[in-house]
């Protein structure tokens, strides 16, 4: 009997020491049992699995950015060609706005001419000798009569300076021979979204 009793404590305290054993030497990600009362931190496998993705959510801001930043240099770049043609087409149509406006003054300077409304200068055509003209005017019974507010800025060049032809010179003349004032145009030498020459319009 007294064998038997030693035997079954020596077994008890084998069990005792494998588990106090077993309690040291458990990894800090493993929980332990209740009646252990040991209250063990969160595994730290678990952090780290949590920093990470933290990190990932980063990572895909960044991307996302970085797309949103490609799009928008592509629309940008697809945009600017389509500016530059809008504003040279308002050019355009500024210039043969401009031109127009000249020419229907020349037109009815020429008109009143030939009604003999004021005195021309010999050799003149009845054409004014210069744009200055169109916008001083010419005196008619004593009132002055103007035929354009003023002399328009060329679109294309930026100042006032149009190329000027007289009926006696050649059609495609790009000097002007002083006897009076035919026709105009520009002088920028730069191609229209037509393909034709602006100094032709």
């Amino acid at each position: 009997m007294v064998w038997q009793r030693l035997r079954a404590w020596s077994i008890k305290i084998r069990i005792v020491r494998i588990l106090g054993e077993s309690i040291s030497c458990a990894p800090s990600g493993l929980e332990t049992p209740a009646v252990l009362g040991r209250t063990l931190h969160p595994p730290q496998w678990l952090s780290s699995r949590s920093d990470t993705s933290h990190v990932r959510q980063r990572g895909l801001t960044l991307i996302e950015l970085i797309v949103a930043i490609s799009l928008l240099t592509i629309l940008v770049g697809a945009a600017m060609p389509i500016a530059r043609v809008r504003v040279q087409r308002e050019r355009e149509r500024e210039l043969r706005r401009d031109l127009w406006e000249m020419r229907d003054a020349i037109d009815h300077y020429k008109d009143a001419a030939d009604r003999g409304a004021f005195q021309i200068k010999l050799g003149s055509e009845g054409y004014p000798p210069d744009l200055d003209t169109l916008v001083k005017g010419v005196d008619v019974q004593g009132k002055t009569l103007r035929f354009l507010r003023r002399i328009p800025v060329d679109p294309m060049t930026g100042n006032t300076e149009w190329g000027l032809r007289s009926m006696q010179d050649e059609p495609d003349s790009s000097s002007w021979g002083g006897q009076n004032v035919f026709d105009v145009y520009t002088k920028s030498q730069g191609t229209a979204l037509d393909g034709t020459k602006y100094s032709e319009w």
